[in-house]
């Protein structure tokens, strides 16, 4: 008799253990990464009354069971469905992160000062010293650190990701090997028909990463399919004059350009409104016509004089409109003016490249030094010969076939970037950039987002896979530690994109507990107690009865 109440009180202890449970899966029902228990009876030991016997084969009779009465129930098993996934969750924050199994279930390792534990729960941020951590706990997050020499992930023991540590949180610049020039040109724009040519700047940068300008001329030589380019200046970023040719002790030659001596700078043959040229008479008038005061042309001082009045000059500025700079050239001796049959004609040695166009098509033939015959598509700009170190430019390589020489109604389009002229990107250079964001991919691989156009791997996620997941020992904080029956963590773990699976940012993985089943669970557990407890009363009952015996 009192077996039966006994083995109803185990009953009564094993559906409450079984409550337990339930009633944890449905607290956690919206835990990140959850994952449900369930729980298996099982029978405990049974009372043997008789023996089993075999058959008699002298007496002809047969064999008999054992005779057993049970004495209850007991928890055999609390199973983890551990690679059972949950539904995903979209949050949109890059540092969410959620596993998708193919094969294996997958671990982030975390660390938490002491000893390596286990999550599916990957809400991570970064906290005040650049790590990566669990939200929840603060726990760091472990995975792979960048080889310093190669740059390449190095997949030894994990460690913590300081993803934002110092050096991180800036790109290294580079010095601009590369550019090119396009669009067109037009003969008939009066910039590139000026003494000043048309200017066009290039920014570029040296190994520091600091910016300078270089101002370059285009100019027309007067001969169809035929220009020049020079080097002007050099600014720094702040619009102070770091190259200069007219004062630096560089000769121009080395930085840019080929010099050649007694080029033609300038050929003028219309002279300015006030003055008049008698091309009968070869003779120069201060007027309109040939009633004026006569001039004469003085090759000596560059000058014209009155022919009555020798020591009232005229200037080839204000006789023929020539530009400051070509005056100041002439006065300083580096250019001769000479004058015949009234065309003005101003030569000098000049450091510039030579640009030739077909006079068939106006496409690019070549640039070059104006006496080569065999110009080619680039010219360089020697950077490495200026600054306060040899390394600390490099040699600028610029491609001139990108220009076209055609009409345009007077308007050239030409511009000067920095890039390869086949993708605009080779050889660009970069200043110091600072870091603007992190993306995670479905690697793991952590990259950093620069200003300045680059892209570093900072390091990247590993991930702990066990023979037996469901052995892993649930130490909570989402986290599990390992067991004598999981399997252990080798210490550098695996990468996730090795058997297919990945890992997904701005998503999360949702709990796996299923409302539907906990709930009929919860009422089949409710029954079984209550029988359990009639079990009790029952037995009660007949104990009642046999107590009554005696009246």
């Amino acid at each position: 008799m009192m077996r039966s109440m006994y083995s109803a009180v185990s009953g009564l202890k094993t559906h409450q253990t079984k409550m337990d449970v339930i009633g944890n899966n449905i607290a956690n029902v919206n835990t990140v990464a959850f994952k449900s228990s369930s729980v298996v009876f099982q029978d405990v030991l049974y009372q043997m009354t008789s023996n089993a016997s075999g058959a008699n084969a002298a007496t002809g009779t047969g064999g008999v069971n054992a005779k057993q009465i049970g004495l209850g129930v007991t928890t055999g098993a609390t199973n983890l469905s551990i690679t059972t996934s949950g539904a995903a969750e979209t949050t949109g924050r890059a540092f969410d992160i959620r596993l998708s199994d193919q094969s294996t279930t997958n671990f982030f390792v975390v660390n938490n000062g002491s000893e390596n534990l286990f999550t599916r729960a990957g809400s991570f941020y970064v906290d005040g010293a650049g790590n990566l951590c669990m939200t929840s706990t603060g726990y760091t997050v472990m995975g792979w650190q960048v080889d310093p020499t190669t740059g390449n992930i190095k997949k030894d023991t994990v460690s913590a990701l300081r993803v934002m540590q110092t050096s991180n949180l800036t790109s290294a610049p580079e010095a601009t090997t590369q550019a090119n020039v396009s669009g067109i040109i037009d003969k008939n724009d009066k910039d590139v028909l000026s003494d000043n040519g048309l200017v066009k700047t290039l920014t570029f940068f040296d190994n520091l990463g600091y910016s300078y300008t270089a101002r370059f001329a285009m100019k027309s030589t007067g001969t169809d399919g035929k220009y020049t380019v020079e080097l002007e200046k050099i600014l720094n970023s702040d619009g102070t004059t770091f190259y200069d040719p007219e004062t630096s002790k560089v000769d121009l030659s080395d930085i840019f350009g080929a010099k050649t001596t007694n080029a033609t700078l300038g050929t003028y043959s219309q002279v300015q409104s006030g003055y008049y040229y008698d091309s009968a008479k070869d003779k120069f008038y201060v007027g309109s016509d040939a009633t004026g005061t006569e001039l004469e042309w003085d090759a000596t001082t560059s000058t014209f004089k009155e022919k009555n009045a020798p020591t009232n000059t005229h200037s080839l500025k204000q006789v023929y409109g020539i530009s400051d700079a070509m005056v100041s050239k002439i006065g300083g001796g580096q250019a001769k003016a000479a004058i015949a049959k009234g065309t003005l004609t101003i030569s000098g040695d000049v450091t510039d490249y030579a640009i030739d166009f077909s006079t068939k098509d106006g496409t690019f033939t070549g640039v070059g030094a104006r006496t080569s015959n065999n110009k080619t598509n680039s010219v360089t700009l020697n950077m490495s010969k200026l600054g306060n170190n040899p390394t600390q430019f490099d040699d600028i390589t610029i491609d001139f076939s990108g220009l076209k020489d055609a009409n345009n109604g007077g308007k050239s389009t030409a511009v000067m970037s920095t890039g390869s002229i086949d993708d605009g990107v080779t050889g660009k250079g970069k200043k110091l950039g600072a870091m603007i964001g992190i993306s995670i991919d479905n690697n793991g691989l952590i990259t950093g987002i620069y200003d300045n156009g680059n892209k570093e791997t900072l390091g990247q996620i590993a991930v702990a896979q066990f023979a037996n997941a469901s052995g892993l020992e649930k130490v909570g904080e989402n986290c599990y530690r390992t067991t004598l029956n999981s399997g252990e963590f080798d210490g550098i773990g695996d990468e996730i994109s090795a058997d297919g699976s990945s890992m997904t940012s701005g998503e999360l993985e949702m709990s796996n507990v299923d409302l539907s089943t906990e709930f009929t669970q919860m009422i089949i557990t409710q029954r079984g107690f209550q029988a359990n407890s009639r079990i009790i009363t029952t037995s009660d009952t007949l104990l009642e009865e046999l107590v009554n015996l005696k009246r």
